[in-house]
C-alpha cells in the first residue's frame, strides 16, 4: 500500500514569532524553518506503518516555495521514500492546498493519505478534512493510534469525556493528534541519503488547480499585553471588584 503525506514548511516552534510594522502578516525574513510538528508525526506514523509491513512506499508531498524542498528533505531522512513539490510562490490557503492534495491522489492513487491535523502558523485545522470532501473518502481525525487490520485501518481517537475508535475502509484521510507518537531524531547517514532520492517539482498548473486565494488578510496584529493585577483587602473587595469594575457577576 502506498501512503501519501503531505508536510508543510513553517516558522520553527522554537521561535517567538514578530507581527510586521505594516500590520500584512507575520516576518519570515531570517527565522528559522521548519517541518510543522503534527506533520512530522504524521510521517514517523507512515513510517511504523512501513516498518510493520502494511505499507509498500511512503511518498511526501509539500506545496509552497523551493525552500520547502528541504522539508521534504527531512520528511525522506525519517524514512519516506521520495516525494513530490507543488512548487508556488503565491500564498496558498486550505482550500487550494486541499485541490493540489486532490490532484495528486487521482495521479498517485494512495491507499492512505495521513498529514498533521493543523499547522501551527495559521492554526485552520481545516487540509485534512476538505481533502477528504473532495477526494470522496472516509476520514478520522485527531487520531492517537492507528492501526491496519485485516485491509481496513482501525483509529483511535480523543473526544470529549472519553475515547472514540473508528473503523475505515481504504483508501482514507487521517490526521495526526500529538499524542499518536513521538517522532524519532533524524541521523546522519540518513540525511545524507535523503538528499540521493527522488524528489519530483510541478507546479499547479500541472495539476489543473486553480489556486488563487479567496481570502483576504485585512490585518494582522499581536495580542494586547495583559495589565497588571491588584491586590484586595479581603473577600468583600474582590466581590466589589468583580460586579463593579469587571462586571462579571
Amino acid at each position: 500500500m502506498k501512503v501519501l503525506v503531505p508536510v508543510k514548511r513553517v516558522v520553527d516552534y522554537n521561535v517567538k514569532v514578530r507581527v510586521k510594522s505594516d500590520g500584512t502578516g507575520v516576518d519570515i525574513a531570517n527565522v528559522k524553518m521548519s517541518m510543522n510538528p503534527f506533520d512530522e508525526i504524521a510521517v514517523e506514523e507512515a513510517v511504523r506503518l512501513k516498518e510493520k509491513g502494511g505499507v509498500t512506499e511512503i511518498v511526501a508531498v509539500s506545496c509552497g516555495v523551493t525552500q520547502c524542498q528541504e522539508t521534504l528533505r527531512t520528511a525522506m531522512a525519517i524514512g519516506a521514500d521520495r516525494a513530490i513539490l507543488v512548487e508556488c510562490a503565491d500564498e496558498l490557503q486550505p482550500l487550494a492546498v486541499a485541490k493540489l492534495l486532490k490532484a495528486l491522489v487521482d495521479k498517485e492513487q494512495p491507499g492512505l493519505v495521513i498529514l498533521g491535523k493543523q499547522a501551527i502558523d495559521d492554526d485552520c485545522n481545516q487540509t485534512g478534512q476538505m481533502l477528504a470532501a473532495l477526494a470522496s473518502m472516509p476520514q478520522a481525525t485527531f487520531a492517537s493510534k492507528v492501526e491496519l487490520v485485516d485491509g481496513k485501518l482501525k483509529v483511535a481517537r480523543e473526544i470529549d469525556g472519553g475515547s472514540e475508535t473508528l473503523e475505515l475502509a481504504l483508501p482514507a484521510v487521517v490526521t495526526t493528534d500529538l499524542r499518536l507518537n513521538e517522532p524519532r531524531y533524524v541521523t546522519l547517514p540518513n540525511i545524507m541519503k535523503a538528499k540521493k532520492k527522488p524528489l519530483e517539482i510541478v507546479k499547479p498548473a500541472d495539476l489543473g488547480v486553480d489556486v488563487t486565494p479567496r481570502i483576504k488578510t485585512l490585518k494582522v496584529s499581536e495580542p494586547p499585553k495583559r495589565g497588571a493585577g491588584v491586590k484586595v483587602a479581603d473577600v468583600a473587595a474582590l466581590v466589589d471588584k468583580l460586579k463593579n469594575e469587571a462586571k462579571v457577576i
